[in-house]
């Protein structure tokens, strides 16, 4: 086990942790010493109950723990709306330019408003009472992490955490998020650069890793790093370290690995692009999060697009139609192909080699032996 605050609190021997929403990928890399992370906010509590069975029957008794998103801010917070509500409230505007985008491309835009109930799990999950249905389900496995996106922890993700013995992480692309994530009590940081994937803020891993540990330093504050955003070597996570994290939570890394269930057209897409080939939009889900660039984030970048919706409205135009373009990718259809994308980092530049999930593991462990030993002897010259 390596001398690392995360490895002490979350029983692990490398504290590298991997969010994905493919279950095959945390339960390879919590056997292979680091901790996965699984992406649980599209999922109902059943259909929760039923992948967390899995992992814990195939991840060899290692800790892995859960991911959800419980904003701060979104449309409709607090309301009791129905996924037919919220699916009214959706200008005709915005889904008819989705439907346009499909067409310039040969792709069959009917049938999106009937597809759109199906991300209801999304917005309800969002709710603190979705995310408490989904804790409960949570609680009956052996979960040894909590973490949350975009905002301070429910109250109840935070009292169930501590009921449980289980520490509750928190994302944060700011000094000051930060600041008030130590305050409201959460147990380890996140802290996401604006290179990674997905959902994220504007400043930058290198400058945000240190700004944060000296925020904390001055304030008493002893809350534990994991650096996020574009960490896709051993190298950066050397360096992240060496800047005050106590380990790296990584993302996009996975998504190119031979477990991930990514749609095999946007993974060989990224084992071509480079470091430039993203866009950090709110086209998508209606915060800023970067993904892998094409004609259907061209688009929505125009001058003459509409301005995109609010959380999670936005992700209600954007995903019945991305659905749509992945299936038909899938299948050959070479508009498809082009429109397809997902959430990725700009460290997609150093991912140009398909690997297992656990390979990535210990590629990640050898990558940050050999920058230890350049930086001791260095000191040592």
């Amino acid at each position: 086990m390596m001398n690392s605050p995360i490895c002490e609190m979350l029983d692990i021997e490398f504290p590298l942790l991997a969010f994905s929403h493919c279950r095959d990928v945390v339960a390879a890399v919590s056997k292979a010493g680091g901790m996965g992370v699984f992406g649980a906010v599209n999922l109902s509590p059943d259909r929760l109950r039923e992948e967390l069975d899995w992992i814990d029957k195939n991840c060899g008794g290692k800790p892995y723990g859960i991911d959800l998103i419980v904003p701060n801010k979104f449309e409709g917070k607090g309301e009791k709306r129905t996924a037919s509500d919220i699916a009214a409230a959706l200008p005709e505007q915005h889904k008819a330019f989705a439907a346009h985008i499909l067409e310039d491309h040969d792709v069959d835009a009917s049938g999106l408003d009937e597809s759109r109930g199906i991300s209801s799990n999304f917005a309800n999950n969002m709710q603190a009472e979705g995310a408490a249905s989904s804790l409960e389900a949570a609680f009956e496995y052996p979960i040894k992490l909590v973490a949350n996106a975009l905002g301070v922890p429910p109250p109840i993700m935070l009292e169930l955490g501590k009921k449980h013995g289980v520490p509750v992480a928190a994302l944060v692309g700011a000094k000051e998020h930060a600041i008030a994530q130590v305050h409201a009590g959460v147990d380890i940081l996140v802290v996401a650069g604006g290179e990674a994937g997905g959902h994220c803020g504007e400043v930058s891993t290198m400058v945000l890793v240190p700004e944060i540990a000296r925020g904390l330093e001055a304030i008493g504050a002893d809350t534990p790093i994991l650096a996020a955003g574009g960490i896709t070597t051993g190298e950066q996570m050397a360096a992240a370290m060496a800047m005050g994290a106590a380990g790296a939570w990584c993302g996009s890394v996975w998504l190119t690995t031979a477990e991930a269930e990514t749609n095999p057209v946007v993974k060989e897409k990224m084992l071509a692009a480079t470091s430039r080939d993203t866009v950090r939009s709110r086209s998508r889900t209606g915060k800023p999060s970067r993904q892998l660039r094409s004609p259907w984030t061209d688009a929505w970048e125009a001058e003459d697009a509409p301005k995109p919706l609010p959380m999670p409205l936005q992700s209600l135009i954007s995903e019945p139609a991305l659905r749509q373009i992945d299936k038909l990718s899938q299948g050959g259809h070479e508009g498809a192909k082009s429109l397809a994308t997902y959430w990725v980092g700009q460290g997609v530049g150093l991912m140009n080699q398909s690997m297992s999930a656990g390979d990535v593991v210990q590629q990640f462990k050898e990558e940050f032996a050999a920058a230890y030993e350049r930086l001791a002897g260095a000191i040592g010259g």
